[in-house]
């Protein structure tokens, strides 16, 4: 899967937005109508690749999608999401709440990382706590794979971290848009299945 050999102390599953306000059934998309299997699928598909990785001393990084609190409480959503999204309101993706936090199946992450675009490198401490953990590679899950994924990803191939994405381990809102992300990132990361992933860290 990767001809560099990067021990398993310094890879990391990055799990991106994977939280309670996106997938609950109690969260803020479920309350807006917006419910995919194949995304509320995702923590048990990765649940067995992070225990693997804790298991052999690597690393699980959480990024949380996070509506920054301003006046009164009311979140500073940007103009496009609001657009889209108009369910959103006071309380939504809050820091420190329950539906900001990493879904119960993937807990707990060594770290954390607060991101307030698609990209968890943008204007975020990511690449600093990576760097300073000594992680050089990541593994790449989470949703959706045409937005947190790729930006976060391609932000990773111009910052020289080697990068796998997760193909069954990502998902989007239909099947083809995850499907025609998957095929634009090939030229910038490696690809992989969990199992592939997971065979690569039992013989590590």
């Amino acid at each position: 899967m990767n001809q560099d050999v990067i021990p398993v102390t310094e890879t990391a599953l990055l799990v991106v937005d994977l939280q309670n306000d996106f997938l609950h059934p109690e969260g803020a998309y479920a309350r807006g109508g917006l419910a995919e299997p194949a995304i509320a699928a995702l923590p048990q598909r990765l649940k067995p690749l992070a225990e693997a990785l804790r298991a052999k001393g690597g690393w699980v990084v959480s990024t949380q999608f996070t509506l920054v609190p301003g006046k009164d409480g009311e979140p500073i959503i940007s103009p496009h999401l609001k657009a889209l999204r108009p369910f959103l309101r006071k309380g939504d993706f809050c820091p420190g709440a329950w539906g900001h936090q990493l879904v119960d199946a993937l807990q707990p992450a060594d770290l954390s990382v607060e991101k307030v675009a698609y990209s968890a490198f943008y204007m975020t401490r990511l690449e600093w706590v990576l760097r300073k953990s000594g992680i050089r590679r990541l593994l790449v899950g989470g949703i959706v794979t045409n937005g947190g994924v790729a930006s976060t990803v391609r932000d990773a191939h111009v910052r020289d971290i080697d990068v796998t994405v997760l193909e069954d381990g990502c998902a989007a809102f239909s099947a083809e848009t995850h499907a025609t992300a998957i095929a634009a990132l090939r030229p910038v990361c490696h690809i992989a299945t969990i199992g592939e992933a997971l065979a690569e860290i039992a013989v590590a």
